[in-house]
């Protein structure tokens, strides 16, 4: 198994901080929702609806991958409640829960996205273009490259 090169932990700001790890400072303002130790949660400035909500860690992280995996469990138990309190605050029919990592991440620390979604309300900018296998060999050939770069023992 080839090893996974390290993420950029490289802040964006020219105070070595980012937009997110300012928020978490105190020396942004932000709408926030929820704080911890651990976490940060408040509003989007730029929100795709009212109620988008961003959940970050208070420690400058990158990349989902770089979250250690002794905090997985209490940021994604989070990330479930603030689902069902955004949810509820908004009347929503449902939710969009997202990570970008790197591609199309607009500030280099890791943030999950809770995103109130109603039918019908035209909010398709992910759906395509669709790319198919253009075999059954090939799909069959991915599913095993995966597989293999699967660790099982984590990171």
């Amino acid at each position: 198994m080839t090893p996974v090169p390290p993420r950029s932990r490289r802040p964006a700001g020219e105070d070595g901080l980012d937009t997110f790890c300012r928020i978490v400072a105190g020396s942004l303002p932000a709408a926030v929702v929820h704080s911890d130790d651990a976490t940060v949660a408040f509003l989007d400035h730029r929100p795709l609806f009212p109620g988008h909500v961003l959940l970050v860690p208070r420690v400058h992280i990158a990349v989902l991958a770089d979250l250690p995996p002794s905090d997985v469990d209490s940021f994604f138990r989070l990330a479930q409640r603030l689902d069902v309190a955004v949810e509820r605050a908004t009347g929503s029919d449902g939710s969009l829960v997202l990570v970008n990592n790197r591609v199309s991440q607009s500030v280099p620390h890791l943030h999950l996205h809770v995103i109130p979604r109603r039918f019908r309300d035209g909010l398709r900018f992910w759906l395509g273009p669709r790319r198919p296998y253009r075999s059954p060999d090939e799909m069959d050939q991915m599913a095993a490259a995966i597989r293999n770069h699967l660790d099982p023992t984590g990171f």
